[in-house]
């Protein structure tokens, strides 16, 4: 469905502005049908997230630092979501030999497990992107990394 529909509003103040609201409006449907499916498993998609970035580094830890580079929402509190997530088991948190400051964060087997048992949650998830080509979708991806400068 168009924009103009979706949010009732039939004039922006230049097409550039209907970009901005076009990105808010998806991003924020995306999160709407992603949220959902993680909170069956226990999670945020932040947490989600966090342990997909774990997962990839994974026998190697990851400092808090690292991880806050590396999510997809740069508002987060990595700290807080890690905490959360040792709590339930997911993550093992050690202080660094060298530098009792920082801290060594990895996933662990259950926390393997869990991501696992919902990769197949992804398909669905991207299966919302099956109305655009391949060119479309290289096309979106370049102009929105010329968006982000």
């Amino acid at each position: 469905m168009r924009l103009e529909e979706e949010i009732k509003q039939k004039k922006f103040k230049s097409e550039q502005h209907k970009v901005m609201m076009n990105l808010i409006y998806t991003t924020n449907w995306l999160l709407a049908q992603h949220a959902p499916k993680m909170k069956e498993h226990g999670l945020t998609v932040q947490q989600y997230n966090i342990l997909r970035i774990l997962r990839g580094q994974y026998p190697n830890p990851c400092t808090v630092n690292l991880l806050k580079e590396r999510m997809l929402d740069k508002m987060s509190d990595a700290s807080r979501l890690v905490d959360r997530l040792l709590e339930k088991g997911y993550l093992k948190r050690k202080t660094c030999k060298d530098d009792r400051r920082r801290a060594e964060i990895t996933i662990t087997q259950e926390g393997l497990d869990l991501l696992a048992r919902i990769d197949h949650l992804e398909d669905k998830i991207y299966s919302y992107m099956k109305n655009i080509s391949v060119k479309e979708a290289s096309q979106l991806n370049e102009l929105l990394d010329k968006l982000r400068g």
